[in-house]
């Protein structure tokens, strides 16, 4: 395995890294709640997708109604 004779300098580390920045994350609003969420991605407040609750609030709402 080969390996560097010298060290790397700090100049020529960060010219290499220069391109490895973090962007920010994409954010949209949501329709129903007007709250900044995820695109495509289900509302962490409101539960909505594309004009349908998908959240697991459903499941546990519809297994309520069917108890009683």
């Amino acid at each position: 395995m080969a390996l560097p004779k010298r060290r790397h300098s700090n100049q020529r580390t960060r010219k290499r890294r220069t391109h490895q920045g973090v962007t920010a994350s994409a954010l949209a609003r949501c329709p129903h709640c007007k709250a900044y969420t995820r695109p495509h991605n289900a509302c962490a407040k409101c539960g909505y997708y594309q004009g349908e609750k998908v959240d697991h609030t459903i499941k546990e709402e519809k297994a309520k109604r069917e108890h009683k």
